[in-house]
């Protein structure tokens, strides 16, 4: 019996379809059927078993309610809306007839055998296999969970679009931002507004204002001020932080690991400094390269203590997160400061110049090729004058960052300098190369 009143509900149905001068009307089926007119307007609750379909569209609940003019059903129970692949369930829904269009307030999930969607809230538009959920929007694939405000999802073209505290994190990294888009086939995802990239594998973290992340091609691009925190922990468990800001940022995630900034770059990481145009952080070798362009004047510049290096390129190497060794090279010079004496530096340049370090002091350094040094002299602290050297190749020993020996090698000339010569008239005696910056 049941089954034969499915197929009279069906007949009557069918019979408003083809009346419907183009319009799809829904054919609902059910247990039971109750009609009635409210307001001029016809209405069809339909009871137990609920089926409803419109060319590829197929609803089931427990009860509907059928507006008949307006070609739209109230839906209640155990929602579930199916198109093709994609299945969207719900615990009370609507569907618009004219616009094959899907929507629940009662809580929303989604799945089209790729991600899954879940929301309070959401339409699905069956027309172009697009979906609109909102409030507390969670999203999950294979790979990676997010979350927004708002999520537009396109399914045709494997596409998301997220707005407002969006949140998305896989195995290797989590992205926060106000919006984001994202294709799941090719790995690629866009962020914008406050976007902050956290890597807590390799305790860095990146904030900027857009990121372009190329999963397939492992690399990423921040721009709009981005700038760099990386927390290193030294071998001897002492803490620093490695801060980097530039106007451009990319990070290569593949066996290189690196970093690349670009224009404006500004370095710290405890008691040196840098400012360049062009950086390369090798993040697991430890290793920081700077340098300039050969159309370019201006050279990269590190601080450390009271000194100042410049030269057109700069390796800064650490060994377990403690300062190994910077080498310049190329138009190398190194500036250092006498801070008890007005305009005292400590002054060398050449073509190479390599400093080592213990316990982050410089313990030596070594100047290679047409080398030239201008230092002050103290008997204990009383200034005794000044020594000018030339060579073609020096080093100089350092403790508690104080010269104690200097040894001069390849046609080694000096010549000093009397205090009586030398007092209120620092500023006559600097290298061709001398500037502070």
């Amino acid at each position: 019996m049941k089954f034969l009143i499915k197929i009279l509900f069906t007949i009557l149905l069918f019979s408003n379809l083809i009346s419907a001068q183009g319009t799809e009307k829904l054919v609902i089926v059910g247990d039971s059927l109750i009609g009635t007119v409210t307001n001029g307007e016809s209405i069809r609750r339909i009871l137990g078993d609920v089926v409803i379909t419109q060319g590829n569209i197929r609803i089931t609940c427990d009860i509907a309610i059928q507006h008949i003019a307006k070609n739209n059903a109230e839906l209640f129970g155990n929602v579930v809306v199916t198109q093709d692949s994609i299945t969207m369930f719900g615990k009370r829904g609507f569907y618009f007839g004219n616009t094959k269009t899907a929507y629940s307030d009662s809580g929303v999930i989604m799945n089209d055998g790729h991600v899954i969607l879940r929301a309070e809230k959401g339409y699905y538009y069956s027309n172009e296999k697009r979906a609109y959920f909102y409030d507390n929007v969670e999203l999950f694939d294979s790979v990676s969970t997010l979350y927004s405000d708002r999520l537009y999802y396109f399914n045709n073209e494997n596409k998301a679009v997220a707005v407002g505290r969006v949140f998305i994190a896989d195995s290797t990294s989590v992205i926060n931002a106000d919006s984001l888009i994202s294709f799941r086939k090719t790995n690629t995802t866009y962020a914008f507004g406050n976007v902050k990239v956290q890597n807590p594998e390799n305790d860095f973290n990146i904030t900027g204002n857009k990121l372009e992340n190329y999963g397939q091609k492992k690399y990423s691009h921040v721009t709009g001020h981005p700038i760099l925190t990386k927390i290193d922990t030294a071998k001897n468990g002492e803490i620093d932080t490695l801060l980097m800001s530039a106007k451009s940022m990319m990070f290569f995630q593949d066996t290189s690991q690196k970093l690349v900034a670009e224009d404006s770059v500004l370095i710290v990481r405890g008691n040196f400094s840098s400012r360049n145009n062009h950086t390369i952080f090798y993040k697991n070798k430890g290793k920081i390269f700077t340098f300039k362009k050969e159309n370019e004047l201006r050279q990269p510049i590190l601080w450390f203590d009271n000194s100042q290096l410049l030269g057109d390129s700069i390796y800064i190497s650490l060994k377990n997160n403690v300062l190994d060794f910077i080498k310049i090279v190329k138009n190398a010079s190194a500036f250092s400061e006498n801070k008890s004496y007005e305009f005292r530096y400590d002054q060398v340049s050449g073509d190479t110049l390599t400093l080592n370090f213990k316990n982050e002091h410089i313990s030596q350094m070594k100047i290679i090729g047409r080398v030239l040094s201008i230092y002050y002299v103290f008997d204990d602290t009383k200034p005794n004058g000044l020594v000018k050297v030339s060579s073609e190749r020096a080093v100089i020993s350092f403790a508690n960052n104080k010269v104690t020996g200097i040894n001069m090698y390849g046609e080694p000339n000096s010549e000093y300098h009397p205090e009586v010569l030398v007092k209120g008239k620092e500023r006559d005696f600097t290298l061709p190369s001398f500037i502070i910056y």
